[in-house]
């Protein structure tokens, strides 16, 4: 399982997240993507959607999370407006201490 993250750009006129977007993700997924579960980061200035998903490889689950976030964007007009910026797993940097 692969944690993708999805960093959205909210519109100029901006507004926040609609409180049901795990679910609208959830709808735009298909069972090809491999979505297992979904996390919302709500901040207004940099929304970041969270997705787990069930992948053979970082790259492919990296294309799911765009492809879920892209038919997310263009199916939802409460979404209008919105940019998904990048789609790709957070580095984690270990203190090598």
């Amino acid at each position: 399982m692969y944690l993708v993250h999805a960093h959205l750009q909210p519109p100029d006129q901006g507004g926040g997240l609609p409180p049901d977007v795990r679910a609208l993700v959830y709808g735009c997924a298909l069972p090809e993507d491999g979505l297992e579960h979904v996390s919302v980061h709500g901040d207004a200035q940099a929304p970041v959607l969270g997705l787990f998903l069930l992948n053979d490889s970082l790259a492919r689950a990296e294309t799911s999370a765009a492809a879920v976030c892209a038919r997310l964007l263009e199916s939802r007009p409460e979404l209008s407006g919105w940019t998904l910026l990048r789609a790709e797993a957070p580095l984690i940097v270990l203190d090598g201490r």
